[in-house]
């Protein structure tokens, strides 16, 4: 056994234990994006004065640590608080990839007391629902289990409000998975079986959760469309009659539903963490000092904090601004191979396929639904763009380098965090979701040659009418 200090705090280690599981034990969690990989260099700590990576570095004696400071991720939900108790209240959790979001709901007058957010610590075990998913397989649910319902307590009492009867949660298929204890390994190879879909009730004190008696999940529509999108619905409701709309999240994984009064058909693309800064070299999610808009002279920063990265809608607004200004041609080729943003934070080649990739299968993916089921530009009434992303996000310049459809420019929407507050609506409505799920039908795009097709049309940078 090997002792090491992290931090101050002393804990002990096996010969040969990567650090990143000490971290983990000891409450000093480092992200993992790439899940462990040691691909993406964010997981980087000192060990006796030397900078290591925590997921390659393994103990074979004692060590001084030095984590760094944890990233405060704010997050922009678009509720409105009342902050006034009533009788009968109840808590909405939306439980995100990369956020924890939760609200005290009144289910007297039906308004959101307040909301209180922080990061999924999940991240600690991979970015995206496959890491995860590839973790359960290995190790199984255990850990990641008690990481989401230890951080859900933790947000419970900040709200500092009494206990409460109802906990209604949403999420994707695979954190409601890991919120319930139960094994998402399946859904990591085709078939890709989730365990259930349906909603689920459980005694809070069986899950661990304080604070309230009965945990219940809105259901899920398929092992990629989860009951974030179905919370979505709820909140946005039906079109006019004749019309369409579309709602997506775009987040690591884009999930898209295509809608209208007489059919309703979703599907999910694998966009890759690139819009949570994941996989980007300068990367880095919502907080301090993260570079979420851009234009030419002009740089804005989460908290208006000196530059310290580029969070998501940062990158689409820089790599839309260099296209334009010829730095980056249409094919994505940048002839001088990086460019300084800001002091110490620079765009590279690399981050601008990484680009390529999310926004084509966004936009292909959302083009194949409309191709089979037939429905024009003309018909869309709306597109709501979901999730923390959705809060900052430039349309035109999201259209400009092809991440939405040109003829979509002035229908979009944005509606924050749709997943909370659709759980929220529905913890005080119990509004019918069944009108959404019975219709849903799910479109795989694995192995369609139509979003083949598209994925590699939408490749070049530039603005997509079809």
């Amino acid at each position: 056994m090997h002792k090491l200090t992290i931090n101050g705090l002393t804990v002990t280690a096996a010969d040969n234990e990567l650090l990143s599981d000490v971290l983990r034990r000891a409450g000093k969690p480092v992200a993992l994006p790439c899940g462990g990989g040691g691909t993406c260099g964010k997981c980087r700590v000192i060990v006796n004065g030397r900078e290591e990576s925590a997921c390659q570095y393994r103990v074979t004696a004692d060590a001084v640590v030095t984590v760094p400071e944890t990233e405060t991720i704010l997050s922009e939900i678009g509720a409105r608080e009342s902050h006034a108790m009533t009788e009968h209240m109840a808590l909405a959790l939306d439980i995100g990839t990369t956020m924890l979001a939760l609200a005290l709901v009144s289910t007297d007058d039906g308004k959101i007391i307040k909301t209180v957010t922080a990061a999924n610590p999940q991240r600690a075990f991979g970015a995206d629902v496959m890491s995860r998913i590839g973790y359960c397989r290995a190790h199984g649910v255990t850990a990641l289990h008690a990481a989401v319902i230890s951080a859900v307590n933790d947000l419970i009492r900040e709200l500092n409000a009494p206990r409460v009867e109802m906990l209604y949660a949403a999420g994707n298929t695979t954190m409601l998975h890991l919120l319930f204890g139960a094994d998402c390994s399946a859904m990591g190879t085709a078939p890709y079986t989730p365990a259930f879909l349906e909603s689920q009730t459980a005694p809070a004190s069986r899950l661990g959760i304080t604070g309230a008696e009965t945990v219940v999940s809105l259901p899920c529509a398929a092992a990629f469309v989860g009951a974030d999108l179905t919370a979505g619905l709820g909140l946005v409701g039906l079109p006019p009659a004749g019309k369409c709309d579309l709602l997506i999240d775009l987040g690591t994984n884009a999930e898209i539903i295509l809608f209208s009064r007489d059919e309703v058909v979703c599907t999910a693309a694998a966009a890759g963490p690139c819009f949570e800064g994941a996989n980007i070299s300068c990367g880095m999610s919502s907080s301090a000092g993260a570079i979420f808009a851009y234009k030419y002279g002009c740089i804005q920063t989460v908290g208006g904090a000196p530059p310290k990265g580029i969070c998501g809608t940062g990158l689409v607004d820089i790599i839309a601004a260099l296209s334009a200004d010829g730095v980056i041609d249409a094919t994505g080729y940048m002839d001088c191979g990086e460019f300084e943003v800001a002091p110490d934070v620079t765009l590279i080649q690399d981050d601008v396929r990484q680009y390529q990739l999310a926004k084509a299968a966004v936009c292909a993916a959302l083009l194949t639904l409309l191709q089979k089921r037939n429905v024009p530009f003309d018909r869309i009434d709306r597109l709501y763009i979901a999730g923390g992303f959705a809060a900052k996000i430039n349309v035109a310049n999201a259209v400009s380098t092809g991440l939405l459809p040109a003829a979509l420019r002035e229908k979009c929407v944005s509606v924050g965090n749709s997943s909370l507050l659709g759980t929220a609506k529905y913890a005080f409505e119990k509004n019918d979701l069944s009108v959404f799920l019975d219709r849903m039908e799910y479109v795989d795009l694995a192995a369609d040659p139509v979003f083949s097709d598209l994925f590699l049309e939408n490749m070049t940078l530039g603005e997509t009418e079809a």
